[in-house]
Formats: C-alpha cells, sequence, structure tokens
C-alpha cells in the first residue's frame, strides 16, 4: 500500500523553510517560524500520545482562528490520527451529536470556547483537553506536552486512510460526516498551489476564513503551508480591522467568501490605506457580479472564483489564468477533475448533457471523498456511476466555464415556471442602495410560490415598491419579486453562508409587506 500523510505538507516546509514564519497570530501577536511549529507540532504530538491518543483514533479539534489551531491540526495528524473539526457556532447539543457520530475519543478545545466544549463533551461522555491559557480543572495539551516526549517525526499512514471528517452544515436533516482521506488532501493542496495561479513562497496569506472550514482548510492553511509562505491568522473578522491588518502585515493573497469581500468593500470607504493584493480568491456561495466588479474598481485586483463541497476537499473548479476568466462563472475544473452537468431528474444514473443544457453539477476525480460516515445510503445517492452528485444546478458553456444556477432544492417553481433565486439576486445586487441580498420561495394559494427577495438597504434607503420597480425592468415576468423584507442583516451559517431555510422559515406565511 501506498504511504502519505497530510502531516508531511508542515512537515517538508519545516524542513525547507526552517526560518521562515509560518504564522502570525494577530490575536497573540505571536510570529512563528516553520522550524519552531514543527517542532511545537511533534510536542503536541507527544502530548496526545500520553493521553492514550494512537493511530487511527479519531480526535476533534474546537478553536478559532489561532497559533493552536495549526499546531493541534497537524498534532493529531502526525499522532496518525483522523480530526473532526468542530464548528464554532452550533450549539452544545449539535456538538454532542458530532461527536458521538464520529466516536471521537477526545475534543481538543481552546480555552475560550471551553463551556460549549465542555457542555458537548458531557453529553457524549468524552473526556476534555485544553490549549491556550489555562482553566482549573482542565486537562491542559501544553502540560500533557510538557510532560511527554515528542514524536521523532509523523505516524506513517496509507493513502487511502480518513485525514479530516468534515460534517456538513445538514441543510437536510442532521449533519453527514464526509470522509476525506489523506490523498484527497494532499492533492489538493498540491494542485490548489501548483497548478491554478502563480504563487510564490514569498506571498502572504489571509487566513480569515474559518480554519474548521475546508475552504479555510485546505486552500487557506495547508496550501500556504505546502508553499511555504506566511499565513496571517485573524479570529474575528470585520472590513475593517482586516483592511487594517492586511495593510500592517503585507498581504498579498486574499481567500474569502462573498459577504467578506461585501465587508471589506464597506470599510473600503472608510479606510486611510488600502492592502496592495495581487490575487484574490472567492467561493463558498456565489459572488454577485457588481461586487466582483466594484471590488476590483476599489482594490485593484481580480477576484478569481471558484467552486467546491466538504466532499471534494474541497476545490472542484475555479476560474484560472490558464484558461481565461469569465465573471459569472466558476471557471473550469482543476488538474485532474472532471465536472460535467448530467440531467437532474435521473437518480439511479448519470446521463451526461450537452453543452449550454441545465443539469446536475456532478465531479470525479482524486479530490471526490471516500463516502459518508456510518451512512451507506446517502454514500450510495451521492455517488453514482463514479461521480459525485452536488445537488447544484449549473451548466457547461462550449469554452468549458461551468456556471452554477442555483442549490437544486432553492428553485423557486412559480405559476409552473422554473425561477432561480441566484438570477434574481444578481439583479438586485447591481441596484446601488442593495448591500446584500437574498432570494427565496414563499408559499402563495395562486402561484404555488411567489418570489420574495429579503435586503439589507443602504443607509440611504429605498422603498419595496422602488425596488419590486426596479426588478420589473431588468427580470421577465415570472421572475420579478412581488415582495420585498427589509432586514438588518441576513442569518449566516458557520461557513459564512446565507442560511436561506431560515429566511424560508421567517417569510413563509407569505403576507405582503416591505
Amino acid at each position: 500500500m501506498t504511504q502519505l500523510s497530510l502531516a508531511t505538507v508542515l512537515a517538508e516546509s519545516a524542513r525547507k523553510h526552517p526560518d521562515k514564519i509560518a504564522v502570525i497570530d494577530s490575536l497573540t501577536t505571536e510570529r512563528i517560524t516553520y522550524k519552531d511549529l514543527w517542532q511545537q507540532t511533534l510536542a503536541y504530538a507527544g502530548g496526545l500520545r500520553g493521553l492514550g491518543i494512537g493511530p487511527g483514533d479519531v480526535v476533534a479539534v474546537q478553536i478559532p482562528n489561532l497559533a493552536d489551531f495549526p499546531r493541534v491540526y497537524y498534532a493529531v495528524l502526525a499522532a496518525g490520527a483522523t480530526i473532526v473539526p468542530m464548528h464554532l457556532l452550533l450549539t452544545p447539543d449539535e456538538n454532542a451529536y458530532v461527536l458521538k457520530d464520529s466516536g471521537a475519543k477526545l475534543l481538543i478545545a481552546h480555552s475560550s470556547q471551553l463551556e460549549n466544549a465542555v457542555a458537548a463533551a458531557k453529553q457524549a461522555s468524552v473526556p476534555v483537553a485544553s490549549v491556550g491559557p489555562a482553566v482549573p480543572g482542565v486537562t491542559r495539551l501544553e502540560e500533557a506536552a510538557a510532560a511527554g516526549k515528542p514524536l521523532r517525526t509523523y505516524e506513517s499512514r496509507e493513502a487511502e486512510d480518513v485525514a479530516v471528517v468534515f460534517y456538513t452544515s445538514g441543510t437536510t436533516g442532521k449533519p453527514k460526516g464526509a470522509l476525506l482521506t489523506h490523498l484527497n488532501l494532499v492533492m489538493n493542496t498540491m494542485v490548489n498551489v501548483f497548478d491554478i495561479h502563480d504563487l510564490n513562497d514569498d506571498d502572504v496569506v489571509m487566513g480569515c476564513l474559518p480554519l474548521f472550514h475546508t475552504f479555510g482548510q485546505t486552500v487557506g492553511m495547508n496550501g500556504t503551508f505546502r508553499l511555504g509562505g506566511t499565513i496571517v491568522l485573524m479570529a474575528r473578522f470585520t472590513g475593517e480591522a482586516a483592511i487594517q491588518l492586511m495593510v500592517r502585515e503585507n498581504v498579498t493573497i486574499f481567500h474569502g467568501v462573498p459577504t467578506m469581500y461585501i465587508g471589506l468593500l464597506e470599510a473600503a470607504a472608510k479606510a486611510d490605506s488600502l492592502p496592495s493584493l495581487r490575487l484574490c480568491v472567492s467561493g463558498g456561495a456565489s459572488l454577485p457580479v457588481a461586487v466582483l466588479e466594484k471590488f476590483n474598481e476599489t482594490f485593484h485586483a481580480s477576484i478569481y472564483e471558484g467552486y467546491g463541497l466538504s466532499e471534494t476537499s474541497p476545490t472542484a473548479t475555479t476560474n484560472q489564468p490558464a484558461f481565461g476568466t469569465k465573471a459569472g462563472t466558476v471557471g473550469h475544473p482543476i488538474w485532474g477533475v472532471e465536472v460535467e452537468i448530467a440531467r437532474a431528474e435521473i437518480d439511479e444514473r448519470i446521463e451526461l448533457l450537452d453543452d449550454g443544457d441545465l443539469g446536475e453539477i456532478v465531479i470525479r476525480g482524486h479530490n471526490v471523498f471516500a463516502g459518508y460516515l456510518n451512512n451507506p445510503a446517502a454514500t450510495e445517492e451521492a455517488v453514482v456511476d463514479g461521480w459525485f452528485r452536488t445537488g447544484d444546478l449549473g451548466t457547461k458553456d462550449a469554452d468549458g466555464f461551468i456556471t452554477i444556477v442555483d442549490r437544486k432544492k432553492d428553485l423557486v417553481i412559480r405559476g409552473g415556471f422554473n425561477v432561480y433565486p441566484r438570477e434574481v439576486e444578481e439583479a438586485l445586487a447591481r441596484h446601488p442602495a442593495v448591500q446584500q441580498v437574498a432570494v427565496i420561495g414563499v408559499p402563495d394559494p395562486v402561484h404555488g410560490e411567489e418570489i420574495c427577495a429579503v435586503v439589507v438597504p443602504d443607509p440611504s434607503g429605498i422603498t419595496a415598491d422602488e425596488l419590486i420597480e426596479w426588478a420589473r425592468e431588468k427580470l421577465g415576468k415570472h421572475k420579478y419579486p412581488r415582495q420585498v423584507r427589509f432586514v438588518e442583516s441576513l442569518p449566516l451559517g458557520p461557513s459564512f453562508k446565507v442560511l436561506k431555510r431560515e429566511l424560508r422559515d421567517t417569510y413563509g406565511s407569505g403576507q405582503q409587506g416591505g
């Protein structure tokens, strides 16, 4: 069998760039070289061994974007164990479910997260160890590390062993644990760094995406370490603080989700100076073209929009210089991965469609996960004829660009016509008084469903009627929203995606109004 460990990503950079700064922790102001980070990691791995963790065990990790995250992450990998990253915004009940379902043997939590972590671990009967400032009565990983002996090197693993279990946000029922192998994650890290953009080890990467999430973890942290670059960790994102930090640390690369780009644009208007960004990558949700254009204009930096899922390690497609870029699309498949459009209404087999036809986006390649933990039925439903069915609807044009039209389940059917919320959102996002918008379907006695726009307005103000009129001029008769709701903010999930099901629950009673 082939041996491979994701821990190699940090081990090799420590060998190649020992004295380079790997991590800047903006909260604790630590600046850690690759050599020190790897030595700390091996010490932590020795501590884990002292706490009874060995190859094949499962360790859950509940840590914000601090230097402790990479230290613990690579320590778990070095010990030969499997990582379950815990979302920081979930309740103890939700976290207890993840701990039980994953079979976690230990939960390592930063002391800032202990209240939630201890409550969840108690329900799941899992021991807790802390990192960060000491808290009385809780085992500290730092002490376990000091009492034990650092590992000499990382445990070897098989390429197909599971490295990380990502729990998907459970838009349908309970979250499912997606099993990502060492091969999946090493390949995705390599391809992101060496095959897509022109990156180099002088790059300074902004690490404000949550590291518990696949985008921040693979593209941000693992990618930076594979490159030998520097990652600047930010524990809590605000546009204003992010701009200041990027200017101070000479950040050249920004990875973010659309809500972050919107936040940067709002803050840019008040900022004294802006960072000199060389490359920006957006993923996680559709980026309105209007935001992309305004960002280019303000920051003089292009945003390359990409697409992926927890189940695809995550990157599947992205706009990349080799193929040219096309605004409003998610670009081309990455190296070694195929992305096609299949007939969405056929579940039991994959029937590929022609260029330009609308269907379900399907993916196959080295990035596709090993299945869902303890859930063979869900795995069978998701992986058909060797292709992963994404649940996203899209098209592929004659030049090979993939466009995401919408989630299969977000589709609105108004009076028998299919309406894709993404298209309506794109139109509304161009109104100068609209900061953010999400479009949903709400029950309607006449049309079955009606189009409702939930809008975060600009302080300059706008009425519902004005916005409806604007949309009416830009969209087909069946597409423009008949209802507009104004809100101060949109509900966001742990990975900063707008929670449309919450909006549907709130506004689904179908009353008129603004």
